[in-house]
């Protein structure tokens, strides 16, 4: 073997090469030899390629340009290649592939280290927080929705349940003079799995316990059969994480359509049960604040501000790992093919796109920010000067951030607050 299949072999070591089409391959393999890339320059070449196919894009072949000298042609191709990945998205002529049809998972029952009851794990003095309490319930996911960090933590497959979680959550000893916010839908959905192994159960008898605590399930399901057919406790919240048809359709897969998402909710409105709605991640694409503004309609149609306890607004943001992860997967999405801008060490869109889709959705609902039943609005995960270009406000700090939501909360569930 001559010193450059040498290098080449060694260039294409950890990265996706072996996962692309035979023919791309070969493409590349010619070009490198032709052009003789560097390590660096023929990794970056099988990346971009691993992208066009995830985003349905124009293919390597279609988009090398040709040149005679090696860096012009590079530097082309990179141009190329951002310029597809900054353009505003469209879904009109996107197709999924291998995407699954069913949820396929196995069920395990085993006795955990510990309880799981932390911080929220995207916690940061970089960014305003709430300071929410996370309960570990269930670990893992049984959607597939393709931005989800979930499956970069646990086996995307294999759901798991602690053995003893009832009897660690009724002997958990909380300050009866304090308010605590604590949330069960972020290392899985909070409803999808109903009852299994007891867990709802678990959780009513605690919230009974402790009325000091308002415990949140979040969830992408419309499964509420067990809140419909028992008592529920009265410090509960029931939030729904919302998207556009066009969202759900091509990167949620697996969860409740979202008209049956907002039927649950209304379900659960109507037996006494206050709900609030995620929009996390807000997703840009061609017409989406169109589509965005008729689900908001939607909700303000069928819920009166009495009802809605809070309206939460994110965006996209992305790890190292999960692009990897993402990647790896052999499924297509729109999803990474974003401007990629630094955000408090993670990659997100740039602030003026961040600014239009919040202030968008704030403005839209203004029917529900006035009077003595307001509903609660904030930002997840968003830098603090981001709060003001969108609410006209900010926290100075988390803990004032977490004393206005409980407050808040307190105040619609109709219970005292205490600090």
């Amino acid at each position: 073997m001559d010193s450059y299949t040498d290098k080449f072999n060694l260039a294409i070591q950890n990265t996706f090469f072996t996962k692309l089409p035979l023919h791309e391959q070969e493409f590349i393999r010619e070009k490198s030899f032709f052009y003789k890339f560097s390590n660096q320059e023929i990794k970056r070449i099988i990346t971009i390629t691993r992208d066009l196919e995830m985003w349905d894009e124009k293919r390597i072949s279609i988009l090398f340009p040709e040149h005679s000298q090696k860096k012009v042609v590079f530097s082309r191709l990179i141009k190329a290649y951002t310029e597809i990945q900054n353009k505003k998205n469209s879904y009109d002529n996107f197709s999924l592939k291998n995407i699954p049809k069913e949820q396929k998972f196995t069920f395990k029952v085993a006795e955990k280290q510990g309880f799981g009851l932390g911080l929220c794990p995207v916690a940061s003095e970089k960014t305003r927080c709430c300071n929410l309490l996370t309960l570990d319930a269930v670990e893992s996911c049984g959607f597939d929705c393709s931005y989800c960090s979930i499956q970069s933590f646990y086996n995307q497959n294999t759901i798991t349940f602690d053995s003893s979680f009832k009897d660690k959550l009724l002997k958990l000893e909380l300050d009866p003079s304090k308010t605590y916010h604590i949330g069960t839908g972020q290392a899985s959905d909070s409803l999808m799995f109903g009852n299994r192994e007891g867990v709802l159960d678990a959780l009513f008898e605690f919230a009974f316990k402790n009325p000091n605590v308002i415990l949140e399930f979040k969830t992408k399901s419309d499964n509420i059969k067990h809140f419909l057919e028992n008592d529920v406790p009265p410090n509960i919240l029931c939030t729904w994480s919302l998207n556009t048809k066009t969202i759900i359709e091509n990167e949620e897969h697996l969860t409740a359509s979202l008209d049956k998402r907002v039927n649950a909710a209304r379900k659960l409105a109507d037996k006494g049960i206050k709900v609030g709605f995620h929009f996390h991640p807000i997703v840009e694409y061609i017409g989406y604040l169109d589509e965005y503004k008729e689900v908001y309609d939607m909700l303000t149609k069928k819920f009166k501000a009495s009802e809605v306890a809070l309206v939460s607004f994110g965006t996209l943001t992305f790890i190292k790992p999960i692009i990897k992860q993402l990647r790896g997967r052999e499924f297509r999405t729109k999803i990474t093919q974003i401007e990629h801008v630094d955000a408090s060490g993670k990659t997100s869109y740039p602030d003026t796109t961040k600014v239009e889709m919040f202030k968008h959705a704030y403005e839209s609902f203004s029917v529900w920010q006035q009077g003595k039943e307001r509903v609660f609005f904030y930002l997840c995960m968003e830098e603090h000067q981001m709060w003001t270009k969108t609410f006209g406000y900010q926290y100075p700090t988390n803990n004032d951030f977490e004393h206005a939501m409980l407050e808040s909360y307190s105040n619609k569930l109709g219970q005292d607050y205490l600090i």
